[in-house]
């Protein structure tokens, strides 16, 4: 699937924004010169500048050019990696979801293997947006058991973050495996982000294990990149030349930022 033409300029010129490259109140090659470095034609260059503008990264004015906003840049939602179920119950209380698709049926093998389905039980399927200052961020595609999914309605996935719609029920949420990788945005899904055909996503497919090792949820989840971002604390471990970098226990996070808030508590006095 092709990026379209305006998309690569909207991002090379992000990333030259959001990177340093680019500093606010600069003035941005003219539209001439900047279809000539990206071989587009001006109708393209426009069109990734209104894109850019709609954001609020750049002020176009009339006779005077285009100028960097960067205080006015989007910032992502940056969730830690190392503690993401209590992550994603602080998001579902920090933004609004949408509520795409609900309903109950047979899952894919591949989402009825990885929850340990016996053969011919059901899941509840929604597909939800989630949004943050109003904007999409995130399309998930959950599936939970249909012995759980009937805990609760259609009008509290809505409304209420799926984790804690489990432990209402019973649920005792044990453990977690994901993997994370890109891919491209197919049309429904580029429609639901408001994102161009072809814009390039973060994949994330978790699943949630109960105290029993029974698959409690299979979340296929996609995350706009300029909106989203996963974040990882690490720590050096081993000895010598076995030395490496490890995930940070959660132990050695909240004593660091103990010793950061001293810290800053003593700079206030």
């Amino acid at each position: 699937m092709d990026v379209p033409k305006a998309r690569q300029v909207y991002l090379v010129l992000r990333e030259r924004i959001a990177s340093g490259g680019l500093h606010s109140g600069d003035v941005l090659p003219g539209e001439q010169a900047l279809a000539a470095e990206h071989n587009v034609s001006r109708i393209t260059v426009r069109k990734a500048l209104a894109e850019l503008e709609r954001e609020g990264m750049v002020d176009r004015r009339r006779g005077a050019g285009t100028f960097v906003r960067l205080a006015a840049a989007p910032k992502p939602v940056v969730a830690d990696i190392a503690d993401v179920l209590s992550n994603l119950v602080a998001m579902g209380r920090g933004t609004d979801v949408r509520l795409l698709a609900f309903g109950y049926g047979e899952p894919a093998s591949a989402v009825a293997e990885a929850l340990r389905l016996a053969p011919g039980e059901r899941a509840q399927r929604s597909v939800r947006v989630r949004m943050v200052d109003g904007e999409p961020f995130s399309h998930l595609t959950t599936h939970v058991p249909e012995r759980i999914g009937v805990t609760y309605s259609e009008a509290e996935l809505a409304s209420r973050p799926l984790l804690a719609l489990l432990e209402r029920s019973g649920v005792e949420v044990d453990r977690a495996t994901q993997e994370i990788g890109a891919v491209l945005a197919t049309p429904d899904v580029a429609a639901a982000l408001n994102i161009d055909i072809g814009s390039a996503l973060i994949a994330l497919t978790r699943v949630v294990y109960d105290a029993e090792g029974r698959g409690v949820e299979h979340l296929a989840a996609l995350y706009r990149p300029d909106r989203y971002a996963f974040r990882m604390d690490l720590e050096r471990t081993g000895a010598d030349d076995g030395r490496r970098w490890s995930p940070a226990t959660g132990e050695h996070q909240s004593t660091k930022r103990s010793r950061s808030a001293r810290k800053h508590e003593g700079k206030a006095q």
